[in-house]
């Protein structure tokens, strides 16, 4: 059996940090991962994911974790129910994080935050990084790409 997400997409907001009765920390976030298709008008859609955190990695994220920043997770999908007030059952579907990763500096995430609010699937989205002297590997030059076949590795 195997039960396993890895998942890339930009927090909604700021994680919520708390605590179990026990002290044990726990943070929760809500992602927001770009399908990889467009709908029949042309817009990009997003899934919103829940994720929860625990012990050192949930105050870590609850630290350094901020509303748009890119973020990866890996970890765990879970199904939990309960009872609301009301007397019917609620099912919750959730990742529980094992791993997660910031895919973006403070530094990158303030330029962005001071800078007009784009993102991904924004027809206007891009990053500066010209004055940092970086150079994004994934940029398409528009040049044809030369790979022999001796270089696959299939």
């Amino acid at each position: 059996m195997l039960n396993r997400v890895i998942l890339i997409g930009r927090l909604t907001k700021d994680p919520e940090l708390t605590y179990t009765p026990s002290g044990v920390a726990t943070a929760k976030f809500i992602m927001a991962v770009d399908r990889p298709f467009s709908s029949a008008g042309g817009e990009r859609e997003a899934d919103f994911i829940p994720v929860v955190t625990w012990r050192q990695l949930a105050e870590t994220c609850a630290n350094y974790l901020r509303k748009g920043r890119l973020t990866a997770v890996e970890g765990r999908i879970q199904v939990r129910n309960y009872e609301n007030s009301e007397g019917k059952r609620v099912y919750v579907t959730e990742v529980i994080a094992d791993n997660v990763r910031f895919l973006e500096s403070n530094r990158d995430s303030n330029k962005k935050d001071s800078s007009q609010a784009n993102h991904p699937g924004d027809s206007n989205y891009q990053t500066d990084h010209s004055n940092t002297g970086y150079k994004d590997p994934f940029k398409d030059s528009g040049q044809p790409i030369d790979i022999s076949d001796d270089e696959l590795p299939f």
